[in-house]
């Protein structure tokens, strides 16, 4: 006899988004997504502060918070204290700062405390997906602000909040990633951000600063956060150990000053973010951070020449590209005539993954041709393989490369 199924769909709530695919394992070729490279993931390291840390203080897991309270593990937080005040020169306390269930719970907890539908934010033309797909949902009004080699664009942005207010429109903020942004890896000069700062604070706009990335700029030289530069405390700063560490952890933070923090905190009814992942991050960063980042950096670096390299080897001319200045993103702009949602869709029948620009952008005519590609965590080998599959599938569906670079390498030869 077999079982019917119940029949929820008269029941589901309005609004929600389209029903999940089943997962039936990563592609051969698998250029999507923020992972990082499985190699560089500590784990001897994590393992000793795994234990070391259990040993110690193991017993406090039958209490919810640590004994730390509602704002997550106390030594995670005073490592971030010292940790943000060498890098990003923000000088805070650790009751200031919210430990998160990674940096997409920050979103959404501080997307729920300001903003209603109808409002309006400004963001990067390209810009996160999470972040797009986030606002959208909300029903919030989005105005995308263009970017160049140095970032958003501030004559971009004194021109929208000079018509919004024209239009009697206060935005609830203007959400920017300054320092490696996802998906271009640009970063805003320090010049750039005293702009933007400027403006924010002419307009009465709070500024939503993501700074998921920044552990992983190659030189390890950094502007100072737009939270650090900040005289007025508009500012709300949110980061990750994803990107430094293991995105599978899902450890990421909030900074804020206490009036927008406690009003966040009302609104964090999980009972806490995972409690091991914070007791072992705190114990390993504490005595490795500082020299496991460096090793990281090198080895996401190497990834990312060996795909300019194919890019440049199987593409020629016909991929464009800027060398990121960090990272784990590659924004690749392929000849007009090239629709990547449909290269996406091909690809990925070919067993390759890659993200079509238009899922990263609020412009998609500016995007249609545009793809991101995650190079960390492939292999060298497979980084090379893939682009080169990838080459031949563009050809096929879309006439471009024309032929290999090789070819017409070997034709002016």
């Amino acid at each position: 006899m077999t079982a019917t199924s119940f029949d929820y769909t008269p029941l589901l709530a309005e609004g929600l988004p389209p029903a999940a695919a089943k997962w039936n394992g990563f592609p051969k070729y698998n250029f999507v997504g923020g992972n990082n490279d499985a190699d560089q993931v500590p784990v001897a390291k994590l393992l000793e502060a795994s234990i070391a840390v259990l040993t110690r203080e193991g017993a406090m897991l039958a209490t919810y918070g640590l004994n730390s309270g509602p704002l997550g593990y106390r030594p995670l937080r005073e490592f971030l204290v010292g940790k943000l005040k060498r890098d990003a020169g923000i000088t805070c306390t650790a009751d200031e700062i919210l430990i998160t269930s990674g940096s997409l719970q920050g979103l959404d907890l501080v997307n729920g405390i300001l903003l209603s539908p109808g409002d309006t934010v400004l963001i990067e033309q390209e810009c996160y997906q999470g972040s797009i797909t986030r606002l959208t949902r909300r029903g919030v009004k989005i105005v995308g602000i263009p970017l160049d080699h140095d970032g958003m664009r501030t004559d971009a942005v004194a021109a929208a909040l000079a018509d919004l207010k024209a239009k009697g429109i206060r935005p609830k903020y203007i959400y920017t990633i300054p320092t490696v942004q996802n998906p271009t890896g640009t970063i805003m000069s320090k010049q750039r951000r005293a702009e933007l700062l400027k403006l924010a604070e002419d307009y009465g706009v709070p500024i939503f600063e993501d700074d998921c990335y920044a552990d992983l700029i190659w030189n390890g030289q950094r502007p100072p956060a737009l939270y650090a530069m900040s005289k007025t405390n508009n500012i709300i700063h949110i980061g990750s150990f994803s990107k430094s560490v293991a995105p599978a952890l899902r450890v990421g933070y909030i900074v804020a000053p206490w009036n927008v923090l406690s009003r966040i905190l009302s609104t964090k009814t999980d009972a806490g973010s995972g409690a091991l992942e914070q007791m072992v991050l705190a114990e390993y960063c504490q005595a490795h951070f500082s020299d496991h980042v460096p090793k990281l950096r090198r080895g996401l670096r190497v990834k990312l020449e060996a795909m300019m390299e194919a890019l440049a080897e199987q593409f020629g001319t016909a991929a464009e590209f800027d060398d990121p200045r960090g990272g784990i993103f590659l924004w690749v702009k392929l000849p007009d005539t090239v629709d990547t949602l449909k290269l996406y869709q091909a690809a990925l029948a070919s067993g390759i993954a890659i993200n079509p620009g238009t899922e990263w952008s609020v412009n998609a005519a500016h995007s249609g041709s545009r793809l991101r590609l995650c190079f960390a965590s492939p292999s060298v080998q497979e980084i090379r393989d893939g682009v080169a599959a990838l080459a031949e599938v563009c050809r096929r569906e879309f006439g471009v490369p024309s032929r290999s670079a090789n070819v017409e390498r070997a034709a002016g030869a």
